[in-house]
């Protein structure tokens, strides 16, 4: 065995290392401290505070070192206003606030707002405050008055629903802030919700317009040798199905004869809404072209038949090629599908709607109607040009969206064009379409 000699890492010998030590420990408990006033600080004062604050200090020292009196007084001035600015940081609000939505969906034009509640659940009176609440791009200031022990007050807050959209509502802030605007602290109540603005829609008639009027099909003109729809009985013919043999009609004319139905169909619904600015006017024209593609997908979901929903893909702005390509919007229930309409906008970089058509001719399978809801500066070329780009068989009917313009009707070579100026020209537009069907 060898005698070894360790000494242990870290010992410290000597006063002068102690106080080192120390130094080193009370420098970083400074600058931690320091730090954190800093950051507290920093977060409550606001940039005209930064200016005030400086201008006294440049005020007092040029003030005494030039033997200005004037300039003097005005950095006195200025310290007394910093000092009432952090007076009104003291203390904290006691209040409780909360935020409720009634309803997190409406459509244009119905009223919708946010109930702001203030509880107080202290054995003192509040002082009266003011919160803000953020109600899509703008801001309101809710006053909430001296609120007794345990007493509680409401406030609504509209919420503006003139146009659609999605509005992000909340989240509710408490404001201390001296009357200057040197400090400000915010205190975040709630979280933030947001209030989905539906297009308007109207009640129109079942989507009967096409090859199929039923959800269980419908008999067309073509005709098959296996399905519900019984057409007639002719002779048989080598290949036949021979359960389809009729023994009556065969016993009585001496020859096998053999039932003949008629093919039925099972309706498939394509809604393609053109959102080119290029083929609208102006704003009023699409959102009148997005209530009536709305109120079509919606009827066509409540009446349980299979639908698409389709706009075109946007290019991003600095794409070095076009996006070929079309968005579909939900069909699970009507209120998904308005939801989504809700944030449908207008754009400079898409598809017109002949390509709509032809991406969504050869993605939907089984089409029986197609929907073509445009803008006035769509003419009756590029319609047909549309038109063409679905399945033979398929009927397509544009509907043209001019405001205050006169409601039309035409039939061009299997086309059907309706003009609506209003949304409730689409109904009867509709009732003229299955009655002429």
């Amino acid at each position: 065995m060898t005698n070894v000699r360790t000494r242990i890492v870290g010992d410290r010998e000597g006063v002068a290392a102690d106080a080192v030590i120390g130094i080193v420990r009370v420098w970083a408990m400074a600058w931690r401290l320091v730090t954190r006033t800093w950051d507290e600080v920093s977060s409550v004062v606001t940039g005209l505070g930064w200016t005030v604050a400086a201008l006294t200090l440049v005020a007092i020292v040029v003030g005494y070192r030039f033997g200005l009196r004037e300039i003097v007084v005005v950095g006195f001035a200025g310290a007394v206003l910093v000092v009432v600015a952090a007076i009104a940081l003291i203390g904290r609000s006691r209040l409780l606030i909360r935020m409720r939505l009634p309803q997190h969906r409406v459509a244009v034009g119905d009223e919708a707002g946010v109930v702001v509640t203030a509880e107080n659940p202290t054995r003192l009176p509040s002082v009266p405050t003011t919160v803000e609440v953020p109600v899509g791009a703008g801001l309101v200031d809710v006053a909430i008055p001296a609120i007794g022990p345990h007493g509680t007050v409401e406030r609504e807050v509209p919420v503006p629903t003139l146009r659609r959209g999605v509005l992000d509502v909340g989240p509710v802030t408490g404001v201390r802030a001296d009357p200057v605007g040197l400090v400000r602290r915010e205190i975040v109540w709630t979280a933030r919700e947001q209030v989905i603005v539906h297009p308007r829609t109207i009640a129109i008639p079942s989507t009967s317009t096409g090859l199929v009027r039923d959800l269980e099909g419908q008999a067309t003109t073509d005709l098959s040798p296996a399905d519900i729809a019984f057409h007639a009985i002719r002779e048989y013919m080598p290949g036949d199905d021979p359960r389809t043999i009729h023994w009556k009609s065969t016993a009585k004319s001496g020859a096998l004869m053999v039932r003949q139905f008629e093919d039925t169909r099972r309706s498939h619904l394509v809604v393609a809404l053109g959102i080119a600015r290029s083929e609208f006017a102006d704003d009023e024209e699409f959102e009148l072209a997005v209530s009536a593609a709305a109120s079509l997908g919606a009827r066509a979901i409540r009446d349980g038949r299979e639908v698409s929903v389709v706009v075109s893909e946007r290019t991003p702005e600095f794409a070095k090629r076009a996006v070929y390509a079309v968005r579909s919007l939900p069909t699970v229930t009507p209120t998904r599908l308005l939801d989504d309409f809700a944030s449908v906008g207008l754009a400079d970089a898409c598809l017109p709607i002949a390509e709509v058509s032809r991406i969504a001719g050869s993605e939907a399978e089984g089409i029986s109607v197609a929907f073509l809801v445009v803008g006035s500066t769509v003419g009756l070329p590029a319609l047909r040009l549309a038109a063409t780009r679905f399945p033979v068989g398929v009927e397509v009917v544009a509907v043209i969206c001019e405001p205050e313009a006169q409601p039309r009707f035409l039939r061009v070579a299997g086309l059907t064009v309706m003009t609506i100026g209003y949304l409730d020209d689409l109904r009867h537009a509709l009732h003229r379409s299955a009655a002429a069907a």
